[in-house]
C-alpha cells in the first residue's frame, strides 16, 4: 500500500485530472506532425499501457502524431535506438543516458517518466541477504547488461563500498525470478512490478533491498539527441502532451487500463495482474508537489555524482545543461 503523502498525491492527480477527454474536433484540428518512434527498454508490457493504448484512446493521434512502440532490452538499448536514428525519443534509465553523456553523445533529457526509483534487489530469506553489505561474493541476476537493473544494482553496492568485481553478475532476462529459485544466483536485481508478477507465481518469501533508501533517483526519463531536439521542437513538445494526457488517463482509469492491457500488452494476460501493475506504475509517475513529467534536477546532480564516484562514468556531468524542461506542457 502507498505511504500517504504518495497517495495524496497520487489521489490528487487523478481527481484534477478525471474527467481528462479527446474532443473529436481536437483530433481535426491537430496539425499532422508525422510519425514518433519511441524506443523502449522493453517489450510491450503491462506497466506501459499508457503508450500501448494509443489504437483505443488516440492521446497522440489527437497531437497530429502516429505513435510508433521499437521494444527494447534495456534502458541502453533505448539509446543506441535513438543514436542509430531508428527512433525519436528513448524510453531510458538515467544511469543509461550519464553513461551515454560520459562517452561524448550530444543527448537531452525532457520529461521525467517516474520520479520514483523502482528498482530493487530480491533473495530468498534462507540466503540470509539482508543488507546491500551481504551481495559480497554473490551471483546476482539483472535483466540486462544494458538495463536500469545492472545500473540500479551497482548503485547499491555503491552503499556498501562494493563493486561490479566483488560480485557476479548474471543475465536472466526480464521479469524472471526462476534463476533465483533454481539457485542459479543468490539475489536477483528487478523492479516493483517484477516483483509483484514474481510473487503472484509463487516466489516465496524474500528479503527486498529498494534502491529508493539509498537515493531515490528517477526510474526512468525521455531523452532524445541534441540535433532531434534543436529540429523537432514543435513535434516534442506535442509528443509530450501526448504522453502526460496518456499518463493521466492511466492514473485516473487503473481498471480501464488494466481492461486494455489484455489484447494490448504481451504480459497482460490477467486482468487483476494487470491492474496491481499499473497501480504500482502510477505511483512511480507522481512526485509530491510536482507536475507530471517534472525534474527535480538537484537529485539527478546528485545520481550523475554518484555514477562518477562509482567509476561508471569518468567525467561530471551538469545536469542542468542536459535537461530541458522548456517543452514540458505549461512550460
Amino acid at each position: 500500500m502507498l505511504q500517504s503523502p504518495a497517495r495524496r498525491a497520487l489521489m490528487g492527480a487523478a481527481a484534477g485530472l478525471a474527467a481528462l477527454s479527446i474532443a473529436p474536433g481536437a483530433r481535426a484540428q491537430a496539425a499532422a506532425l508525422g510519425k514518433v518512434t519511441v524506443a523502449g527498454w522493453s517489450k510491450p508490457i503491462s506497466e506501459i499501457t499508457n503508450l500501448l493504448a494509443e489504437p483505443d484512446k488516440g492521446f497522440f493521434k489527437a497531437q497530429g502524431l502516429e505513435l510508433v512502440y521499437l521494444p527494447g532490452a534495456g534502458g541502453g538499448d533505448a539509446i543506441r535506438n535513438i543514436l542509430s536514428g531508428q527512433a525519436d525519443v528513448a524510453f531510458t534509465d538515467p544511469g543509461s543516458f550519464f553513461m551515454a553523456l560520459d562517452k561524448g553523445e550530444r543527448l537531452r533529457a525532457i520529461y521525467d517518466i517516474y520520479p520514483q526509483n523502482v528498482f530493487n534487489v530480491v533473495s530468498l530469506k534462507s540466503a540470509g541477504i539482508a543488507r546491500p553489505a551481504d551481495l559480497k561474493g554473490k551471483r546476482i541476476g539483472v535483466y540486462s547488461l544494458s538495463s536500469g537493473t545492472r545500473q540500479n544494482l551497482l548503485v547499491m553496492l555503491h552503499q556498501a563500498g562494493l563493486t561490479e568485481a566483488d560480485v557476479e553478475i548474471v543475465v536472466t532476462g526480464v521479469l524472471n525470478f526462476a534463476p533465483l529459485l533454481q539457485g542459479r544466483v543468490d539475489a536477483t536485481a528487478a523492479t516493483d512490478t517484477g516483483l509483484l508478477v514474481g510473487r503472484r507465481r509463487g516466489l516465496g518469501e524474500v528479503n527486498v533491498m529498494n534502491v529508493r533508501d539509498h537515493i531515490n533517483v528517477s526510474s526512468d526519463v525521455f531523452v532524445v539527441r541534441e540535433q532531434v531536439h534543436q529540429q523537432k521542437q514543435a513535434m516534442l513538445k506535442a509528443f509530450l502532451k501526448a504522453y502526460r494526457d496518456s499518463a493521466a488517463w492511466m492514473i485516473a482509469n487503473p481498471e480501464e487500463a488494466a481492461t486494455l492491457a489484455l489484447k494490448r500488452a504481451i504480459d497482460g494476460t490477467d486482468r487483476e495482474v494487470n491492474l496491481e501493475v499499473i497501480r504500482l506504475r502510477n505511483a512511480a509517475t507522481v512526485a509530491p508537489g510536482r507536475a507530471l513529467g517534472a525534474f527535480d534536477l538537484p537529485l539527478l546532480q546528485k545520481a550523475a555524482d554518484a555514477y562518477r564516484e562509482l567509476g561508471l562514468i569518468q567525467r561530471p556531468i551538469d545536469m542542468a545543461s542536459v535537461v530541458d524542461a522548456g517543452l514540458l506542457p505549461g512550460a
